[in-house]
C-alpha cells in the first residue's frame, strides 16, 4: 500500500496542482509563488472535466499578476480547456485587458478558435464590447504612422508603411459558425464603442450570416451587420453601419430587410432610420479606442522587457509618471520619456483621441498634451537575453521518493512533488507513454530479503543490478534505509533506461 501511495503521488500530483488552482482561482500570489518555486511543472495541471489550467482561471477572473507569473514558469500560452478556449479569449470574454495585455506581449495566438462555435478571441471582446481588448488584439496590424486613420478611410493602403492589409482584412472579418464576424456581434449587442472601433479598422459590413445546420439563427442566414443591429435595437450602431455603406434594402434568406427585422422584434423607434437613412450633416469622429502608438511600444516591449529586474536600486533619473522604473523609451516629438510600463499603460487605457493636439488614434502625452503616435527606444536601453524556452511542462515522476525514504524511512507519503532539475534524466508522462515498460513482476519476497532469481526479475541487466544491491541490503537488519533507497533507485533507473 505504502508503494501504490508513492506512485499515486508521483504521477497525480493532485494536492499540489489543485492548491495552485485555488490560489490562481482568488489571486493569492504568495501561495502561487511558493507552489511554482517548488514545482514549476504544477503550471501543466489542468482539472478534471473541465480541462481549466492555473491560467485559464486567472486570466478569467482578471489576477494578472498571477498571469504574469505561470508565463514565466514556462506555461504552454495557447493551452485550451474542453471548449477549446485558450486564456485569451476568458480574458477577452471578461475584459480583463490587463491579462490580454500581458498575453499578446508574450504573443498569444489571436487566431485559435473554440470547439463549440467556432468564435476567436476577437468575437468574445466584439460579443461583450470590450473595446480595449479589441485594440490589444488588432495591436500587431495597426502601425504607429500619422496619417493611418485618413488613409485608412479613403483606401490608400498601398502608401501606408508596415501595413498588413490582408491580414488585417483576414483577422477582423473572421467568422464563427454560420458566417457571423464580430461585427454582427457588436451590433447585436448594441456595443457602439465596438462597432466604430471595428468600422474604423475595416471591418465589411457587408458579410452575411449562412445556413450550417449547427446554430439557430433567428434572425435568419444570409443577414449583415445591419440586420443584426435592427433586432438589437440601438439606433446609433444603425447609423454607423448606414454611414459606412450598409445597404438599406439588403434582403436575408426570409426575405426580410433590416426594416422589416426591426419590425418583428417591436423595434418601431428604427423605423425613420431604417426608411431614410440618418441626416446627410452627421459627422463621424474617429474611435477613441483606436490607439497609433500601441504597435511601437509592444515591439519595444517584447524585445527591452518591460518589467523592471532589479528592483533593489534606486534609479537617479526615474519615469515622470510612475517616479520608480527607469525611463526606457522617448516620445517622437516631444521627446519626454517614459518606462515601458508606464507607456503600455497610457496605449491601453487612453480612450480620448479628440481632445490630443494631434491626428486621430495618438493620445495625449501627460507632460504636455502632445499627440503620442510613435515610441523610440533610448540608447541606453538594451534587448533582453532570451533564455531557452521549456517545451515539456508535464508532471513527470517525482524524485522526492528517494530524499524522503533517505530522511524518514517509516513515512513516504509526498504531500507536495518536488521539481526534477535541469539536465537530470528524469521522464515525463509523455516520453514515458511511448516507452514500452520492461516486463518484471514485483512480489513481497523481494522487499523480504529474497534472492533475485530469473523467475522474478527475467531481465538480465536489471537482474545483475539487483543483485549488486541487494547483497545484504534487501536482509531485515540495521541497515534497512539503505536497503529500500538501493531498490528504489534500481526500480527508477531501470524505468527510465528501459533496460
Amino acid at each position: 500500500m505504502r508503494f501504490l501511495s508513492l506512485v499515486g503521488n508521483s504521477f497525480g500530483c493532485s494536492a499540489s496542482g489543485e492548491r495552485l488552482v485555488s490560489a490562481a482561482r482568488d489571486g493569492d500570489i504568495q501561495e502561487a509563488k511558493a507552489l511554482l518555486e517548488y514545482n514549476p511543472r504544477l503550471a501543466r495541471y489542468s482539472t478534471f472535466g473541465v480541462r481549466n489550467s492555473p491560467l485559464h482561471y486567472s486570466a478569467a477572473h482578471g489576477h494578472h499578476e498571477i498571469v504574469y507569473l505561470l508565463l514565466e514558469s514556462g506555461v504552454d500560452i495557447n493551452l485550451r480547456n474542453y471548449r477549446g478556449q485558450t486564456a485569451l479569449m476568458q480574458a477577452c470574454q471578461h475584459g480583463h485587458w490587463e491579462v490580454a495585455q500581458i498575453l499578446v506581449l508574450f504573443k498569444a495566438n489571436i487566431h485559435k478558435a473554440d470547439y463549440l462555435n467556432g468564435g476567436t478571441a476577437l468575437h468574445l471582446a466584439a460579443l461583450n464590447g470590450h473595446s480595449r481588448c479589441i485594440r490589444l488584439l488588432l495591436a500587431d496590424y495597426i502601425p504607429s504612422i500619422p496619417d493611418f486613420w485618413s488613409k485608412l478611410q479613403k483606401g490608400d493602403h498601398e502608401s501606408i508603411p508596415e501595413f498588413d492589409q490582408s491580414g488585417l482584412h483576414e483577422v477582423i472579418n473572421r467568422t464563427s459558425d454560420g458566417g457571423i464576424t464580430a461585427l454582427h456581434m457588436a451590433a447585436l449587442n448594441g456595443h457602439v464603442e465596438s462597432v466604430q472601433l471595428l468600422l474604423d479598422l475595416g471591418a465589411s459590413v457587408s458579410e452575411v450570416t449562412v445556413e450550417d445546420g449547427t446554430t439557430i439563427d433567428l434572425i435568419g442566414a444570409g443577414s449583415t451587420p445591419l440586420h443584426y443591429a435592427a433586432c438589437g435595437g440601438n439606433a446609433q450602431c444603425c447609423q454607423l453601419l448606414i454611414l459606412k455603406g450598409a445597404s438599406l434594402t439588403a434582403e436575408n434568406a426570409n426575405g426580410w430587410t433590416p426594416l422589416m427585422v426591426a419590425k418583428s422584434w417591436n423595434r418601431n423607434w428604427l423605423e425613420n432610420i431604417l426608411t431614410k437613412g440618418p441626416e446627410d450633416d452627421l459627422q463621424v469622429l474617429p474611435s477613441p479606442y483606436l490607439s497609433l502608438p500601441l504597435m511601437s511600444i509592444v515591439k519595444i516591449a517584447r524585445d527591452c522587457g518591460w518589467r523592471p529586474v532589479d528592483t533593489t536600486s534606486t534609479c537617479l533619473d526615474p519615469c515622470a509618471v510612475c517616479l520608480e522604473r527607469k525611463c526606457m523609451v522617448a516620445v517622437e516629438g516631444c521627446d519626454h520619456e517614459f518606462c515601458t510600463q508606464c507607456a503600455l499603460y497610457l496605449c491601453s487605457t487612453n480612450s480620448a483621441s479628440t481632445t490630443t493636439q494631434g491626428p486621430p488614434g495618438s493620445i495625449a502625452c501627460p507632460l504636455c498634451r502632445h499627440g503620442i503616435v510613435s515610441y523610440v527606444r533610448l540608447l541606453d536601453t538594451r534587448p533582453m537575453t532570451k533564455d531557452v524556452p521549456r517545451t515539456n511542462l508535464s508532471l513527470s515522476f517525482c524524485t522526492c521518493s528517494s530524499e524522503i525514504l533517505e530522511e524518514e524511512p517509516s513515512d513516504i507519503k509526498t504531500p507536495l512533488c518536488k521539481s526534477t532539475p535541469r539536465g537530470s534524466p528524469a521522464v515525463s508522462f509523455r516520453s514515458l507513454s511511448c516507452q514500452k515498460f520492461p516486463s518484471f513482476k514485483l512480489n513481497s519476497s523481494l522487499c523480504l530479503g529474497a534472492d533475485v532469481s530469473s523467475s522474478v526479475v527475467p531481465n538480465r541487466n536489471l537482474r545483475s543490478h539487483l543483485a549488486n544491491c541487494s547483497g545484504s541490503g534487501f536482509r531485515r537488519s540495521s541497515s534497512v534505509k539503505e536497503a529500500r533507497k538501493s531498490w528504489f533507485c534500481s526500480l527508477n533507473q531501470s524505468v527510465a533506461t528501459g533496460t
